[in-house]
């Protein structure tokens, strides 16, 4: 429902003219919304469509610039790039994009600092949308098991342009590494494992082992809600990627299952 424009003429009206002109002004508002409410709609649409392609741009450009760091693209980057293409269910169309926006990324021309810039414009600012790029682009640094000098360089870089500081990096960086590890393991894991992936599980909720039971479910609240997929979308996140904030609240869920399970 549109009420700005009632609202505004109705204060507007009352300024002017007291009670008869606040309803006068109401009115006026009124017809305001009704006539302009479609326009704003569509031009609303349209802006989150623009925000959703320039994520998406971002997200495979910069995955090419970090697999090109540290020389050359290794097979294990590469079918990073092509397995995540498959998991987000990609139609042709938006694989050529993503390829496209790869092979950019990976170019002697390509502007790290302007594409940056495209991507903060994009998150208006948004913790949560920005914390999920970076954790897509860690797993693409790792995707060859190792994190090269110059592509923890390249993470650095992207995590103060979009305003996270080192140390919220390196907590990160140790919270993906480790989530990566709990996920694989799943519910298989041996008696001999089962201390490693319960420390695994306090570090995807970023959690001292020694947290009480308030600090972790407020850790597990506070994950949850920068995680969930429906709210990511809502703000910017483009639907083709919704797999993975799906994959993160299960592991987030699963985490605190365990923990909580132990304590």
């Amino acid at each position: 429902m549109r009420i700005w424009g009632k609202i505004l003429g109705f204060l507007l009206g009352f300024m002017a003219g007291g009670p008869i002109g606040a309803l006068f002004g109401c009115w006026l508002g009124h017809k305001f919304d009704v006539g302009l409410g479609i326009d704003f709609q569509a031009f609303n649409q349209e802006n989150a469509q623009q925000r959703q392609q320039s994520y998406f741009r971002a997200t495979f450009s910069i995955m090419g610039h970090i697999a090109k760091a540290s020389g050359r693209v290794s097979e294990d980057e590469i079918a990073f790039a092509k397995q995540a293409m498959r998991k987000w269910g990609l139609n042709q169309e938006m694989v050529t994009l993503a390829q496209n926006a790869f092979s950019q990324g990976k170019s002697a021309e390509f502007s790290l600092a302007k594409q940056l810039q495209e991507l903060k414009r994009s998150c208006f600012g948004r913790h949560d949308l920005i914390q999920m790029f970076i954790e897509i682009q860690i797993q693409a640094a790792f995707a060859d098991g190792d994190l090269h000098p110059k592509e923890r360089e390249i993470l650095h870089k992207i995590a103060r342009s979009m305003g996270i500081s080192s140390r919220e990096l390196d907590m990160l960086l140790d919270r993906i590494v480790a989530g990566e590890q709990f996920h694989q393991q799943g519910n298989s894991y041996s008696p001999q494992q089962a201390k490693q992936h319960l420390e695994n599980a306090y570090k995807v909720l970023g959690v001292s082992p020694n947290a009480d039971a308030k600090e972790i479910k407020k850790a597990y609240r506070k994950l949850m809600s920068q995680h969930h997929p429906d709210k990511l979308v809502a703000k910017g996140l483009p639907p083709e990627l919704m797999e993975d904030a799906k994959q993160k609240a299960q592991d987030i869920q699963a985490a605190y299952e365990l923990i909580t399970s132990q304590k």
